[in-house]
């Protein structure tokens, strides 16, 4: 028998089984039941109707970890419209470019995000603007609650596929501009339910939303917690207190962080020492660059809180491996802190490789590198209206995997270990950064000459961008600029995040006999004090 894996179904099955047990903690205070959280997605499906909304039309979320984000999310899936997160760090030219690309024609923003929106308004074709208060905003923006107060529950669900495209995550636009990750009821489904497995995910879970809704769809948890019947704890953003804060008051048993939230909570802990658990055992998962070892031994010693280690991208679904197997450590042992740093092995049903140029599997030796490529249901269908990169992702060096741009080792249990990247680009506190876009603005300011950006190491953020210039002056002692303007304009020009703080004038940069600039060099010597080229924090 061939049930369809469709989207809808995580919804349906905790109004069903869980109707009357609560299912969101606002933001504002409020608590909504399964029941409620139905009801108002049922609600928003039929505003959306209303205003001539599709299946395949593409609606986007531009929100906080709020309960809008969740109801604006199922309420545009059950009628088969495509749910378009987005990045709310992003600029004005940046939703201008992702709104046109995708054709967006509907775009709920909470209140906080309107003004971006509304500089851009009049360049894309999104024809309806919703927020959560509207009579706080510039422009004409309607309500959510009111439209939700003022329309009845009843839509036309549409006959939908498994394999239809359901939900596109834009990249951080690492190699150009940003990429559009379809993927569908299948893959969105099948990767819920391998996180239920390897998070351990339960009805009695109370998960706190630290992880961005808008990340791949907060890794799936918008789905698998939903589905489990589990409980969500909406937040406007991440702050020591108020994560520890929820974990004694609210009962929180599960939530993710970056390396860079583990960071800011050890360091919160050192100087405040709160009460870090409230008679229950809590999970946190960490994903990507590892931390350091002091930290996970922080976490799991001093918190008492059990640490999960996951990795994948956002064209993977996104997890796609964990190091958390008992088996290959004693759970009482030190050793344990050495491999919770491994990206780790394969999820259920997931073929994860590191292979060589030729497209061979490298030794198990933990010294050979490769970059990892991998084959699974959770993998994405396709980038947005990009053929040529959808091939090249899946054709590089082996056929029919994709290429994730990551170089490991793997030791002799199987497990792999990050050591590098193939490309060009900054991860830090969690967030991709294109050195190719920061170059780009760089050469905008007219006393660069030239200039070359990579990652740096960074204790708070695992790693930040550094821009190594060539002044036009000639002269790096006499740039006739000073490292506050460079930090200035690239602020003014890029999203915060994306700032560059750290600058060194040069006079030259290292380049081959044909001019290619040669970054190793510079991020060798950049990282000559650490044992692999990746940030750890």
């Amino acid at each position: 028998m061939e049930k369809p894996l469709l989207t809808p179904d995580f919804l349906n099955r905790a109004r069903k089984y869980y109707g009357e047990k609560e299912a969101v903690v606002a933001t504002t205070g409020e608590r909504y039941t399964y029941a409620d959280l139905g009801d108002r997605a049922d609600r928003f499906s039929a505003v959306l109707q209303n205003r001539g909304v599709e299946k395949g039309d593409r609606v986007a979320v531009l929100d906080p970890n709020t309960h809008y984000h969740l109801e604006a999310a199922y309420g545009s899936m059950q009628i088969g419209a495509i749910h378009t997160p987005l990045n709310y760090r992003l600029v004005p030219d940046d939703f201008e470019y992702i709104l046109n690309d995708a054709g967006v024609d509907v775009i709920y923003a909470d209140y906080a995000y309107t003004e971006a929106v509304e500089a851009v308004r009049d360049s894309v074709p999104t024809h309806t603007f919703i927020t959560n208060d509207a009579d706080t905003v510039e422009g004409d923006w309607e309500e959510f609650d009111s439209l939700l107060d003022e329309t009845d529950p009843e839509y036309e669900r549409p006959a939908m596929s498994e394999d239809e495209i359901i939900t596109i995550n834009y990249t951080s636009g690492t190699t150009g501009d940003p990429k559009g990750v379809c993927r569908t009821h299948r893959t969105e489904t099948l990767h819920a339910y391998l996180i239920s497995v390897h998070q351990n995910i339960a009805d009695d879970d109370v998960y706190l939303w630290t992880l961005p809704m808008f990340h791949v769809n907060g890794w799936g948890h918008i789905y698998a917690i939903t589905g489990m019947g589990a409980k969500h704890v909406c937040t406007r953003g991440v702050d020591a207190e108020g994560i520890f804060d929820a974990v004694i008051n609210e009962g929180v048993s599960y939530m993710c962080g970056a390396p860079t939230v583990l960071t800011m909570l050890t360091e919160y802990y050192d100087e405040y020492d709160p009460q870090t658990t409230a008679g229950r055992e809590v999970r946190i998962a960490t994903a990507g660059s590892s931390p350091p070892e002091a930290t996970i031994k922080t976490v799991e010693e001093q918190f008492d809180w059990y640490l999960k280690h996951v990795y994948g991208a956002t064209e993977t679904g996104p997890l796609i491996t964990t190091s958390d197997f008992s088996r290959f450590f004693d759970g009482d042992s030190d050793d344990r802190f050495s491999i919770k740093k491994r990206q780790g092995l394969g999820f259920l049903g997931t073929d994860v490789r590191v292979v060589d140029e030729d497209g061979n599997d490298v030794a198990r030796d933990d010294g050979t590198i490769g970059e990892i490529v991998v084959r699974g249901n959770q993998v994405m269908d396709k980038y947005w209206n990009n053929p040529e990169a959808t091939e090249k992702s899946f054709t590089d060096r082996v056929e029919g995997y994709y290429h994730t741009g990551d170089l490991a080792v793997v030791d002799e249990n199987g497990m792999i270990s990050i050591q590098d990247r193939k490309k060009d680009i900054v991860i830090s506190g969690g967030e991709n950064i294109s050195s190719i876009e920061l170059e780009d603005t760089l050469f905008d300011h007219p006393a660069v000459a030239n200039a070359a950006v990579i990652a740096s190491p960074s204790e708070k953020w695992g790693e930040t961008p550094k821009a190594f210039i060539v002044p036009a002056s000639g002269d790096p002692n006499n740039p006739e600029m000073t490292t506050d303007e460079i930090t200035k304009f690239t602020n003014e020009q890029l999203a915060s995040y994306k700032t560059i703080h750290r600058i060194e004038f040069v006079e030259e940069l290292p380049e081959t006999a044909t001019g290619k600039l040669q970054k190793n060099e510079l991020r060798e010597q950049e990282w000559e004090d650490d044992d692999q080229m990746i940030g750890q924090g």
